[in-house]
C-alpha cells in the first residue's frame, strides 16, 4: 500500500503550482506585448540572434518539474511492504444519514446536513478499534463506505456527500434501515449497532417493523432528529439569489422533524433518541452508550513495515533543477552553424 506521511506537503505544493503558472503565462504575455511597444517584432528578434525562445519554456518546464519532484520527496512517499493482521476490541458501527432535499433546511446552521457531516467528523476522531461503515439514503439507500477501520477514508468520502449522492428524493427510512442491517459482517458475536440521522420527515409504519425485525438480530439502533417541529422552508440557491420550494399549488414546502417515528425506532430495539440542538447533535451521548456495548475482539488486515522512497524523488528533482540552472537563455553554437548554412543554401 502506498501512502504519503505529510500528505499535506502535496496540497500546498499544487496551491502553489496552479498561480505560479497562471503568473507566469501573465509574464510571458507582457513580455510579448513589451517586445510589440518597442517597434516590428521582426526587427527586434534579430537584434537578438542569440535569445532562444524555446530554452525560456523548457527553462520553466524543467523548473515546475523539479520542483514537482521535490516536493513529493518531502511529503515523504511510503510502501507498505507486509501485510499483518492486527486483532482490537470493539464494535461494528454503521452511520446512516438522510441527505434529502429537506436536509438542506437552514434551522441549525449552516444548514441540517452539514452540521450533521460535521459531528459525525468528531464522531470518528473520537473512535479507535470499531469497525465504521457509512451509508446515505433519501428515497434509497447507497453504501458510501463499506464497514472499515479505515477512519481517514471514512473522513474523506464524508465531505464528498450532498442530495446529490442519491438520485431519488424523500425519506425512506426502511430502506435505510435494511441497507444498514446488511452492511454488517455475518459474524454474530461482535456487538452491533447503527446511528439513523434524519429530520425523520416520514410517516412509514413499515420502517417500525423493519426496527423491530432488526432488534432481534441483536443490533441497535439509535436515532439522531434533526430540525424543527415546527418546520421551516427548503432553501433553493441561483447563485446567490435565494428562493424557497414550492409545491404544486406554489405553496412553500416546510420540513418538520417527525420525533415520533424515530423514538419509536430507537425504543423498538432498546437505543436511544436523541433531538439535535444548535449546541449539541448527540452523538457525543450515544458514543458513551456506544462504549458501554460489549466489546468483542476484531480482525484487520494493515500493512506494516513501511519504506521510505523519498529519496529517488528528491534526487530527480535536484537533477531536473540543476539542468535547469545549467541551460543558457542563450542559443547554442550548433544553432548558429545551422542558421548559417541555411543562409548559404
Amino acid at each position: 500500500m502506498f501512502k504519503f506521511e505529510y500528505i499535506y506537503i502535496l496540497y500546498v505544493a499544487i496551491a502553489l503550482i496552479v498561480p505560479g503558472f497562471i503568473v507566469w503565462i501573465i509574464y510571458r504575455h507582457r513580455k510579448i506585448h513589451l517586445l510589440e511597444k518597442m517597434g516590428d517584432i521582426d526587427i527586434v528578434n534579430r537584434l537578438s540572434p542569440h535569445i532562444s525562445k524555446s530554452r525560456e519554456v523548457w527553462k520553466f518546464i524543467l523548473f515546475f518539474l523539479a520542483f514537482l519532484f521535490i516536493a513529493v520527496g518531502i511529503a515523504g512517499p511510503k510502501l507498505g511492504s507486509k501485510l499483518v493482521t492486527v486483532k482490537r476490541k470493539g464494535i461494528e458501527l454503521v452511520i446512516a444519514l438522510d441527505v434529502s432535499n429537506s436536509m438542506l433546511a437552514e434551522d441549525i446552521k449552516p444548514n441540517r446536513l452539514i452540521f450533521a457531516k460535521r459531528a459525525i467528523e468528531q464522531l470518528v476522531d473520537r473512535l479507535q478499534n470499531d469497525k465504521l461503515g457509512l451509508i446515505v439514503f433519501a428515497g434509497d439507500a447507497y453504501t458510501q463506505l463499506p464497514i472499515t477501520t479505515d477512519y481517514v477514508s471514512a473522513k474523506m468520502f464524508l465531505q464528498t456527500i450532498s442530495p446529490k449522492s442519491v438520485p431519488v428524493q424523500g425519506t425512506n427510512l426502511t430502506k435505510a434501515l435494511e441497507h444498514a442491517m446488511n452492511s454488517f459482517t455475518p459474524d454474530n458475536d461482535i456487538s452491533k449497532a447503527i446511528i439513523l440521522i434524519t429530520d425523520g420527515e416520514t410517516h412509514e409504519e413499515q420502517a417500525l417493523e423493519t426496527a423491530k425485525a432488526i432488534a432481534q438480530k441483536g443490533i441497535r439502533i439509535y436515532t439522531i432528529g434533526i430540525g424543527s417541529p415546527q418546520g421551516v422552508p427548503i432553501p433553493i440557491y441561483h447563485g446567490k439569489r435565494k428562493d424557497f420550494r414550492h409545491d404544486q399549488n406554489g405553496n412553500i414546502i416546510l420540513s418538520k422533524l417527525n420525533e415520533s417515528v424515530l423514538m419509536q425506532i430507537a425504543a423498538a430495539s432498546n437505543g436511544t433518541y436523541v433531538r439535535a440542538t444548535q449546541s449539541n447533535m448527540g452523538l457525543r451521548m450515544i458514543y458513551e452508550k456506544l462504549n458501554s456495548l460489549q466489546k468483542k475482539e476484531l480482525k484487520s488486515h494493515i500493512y506494516a513495515d513501511y519504506e521510505n522512497y523519498f529519496q529517488p524523488f528528491v534526487a530527480i528533482g535536484l537533477f531536473l533543477l540543476l539542468i535547469e540552472l545549467l541551460l543558457s537563455y542563450r542559443k547554442s553554437k550548433w544553432s548558429d552553424v545551422f542558421q548559417l548554412k541555411k543562409m548559404k543554401l
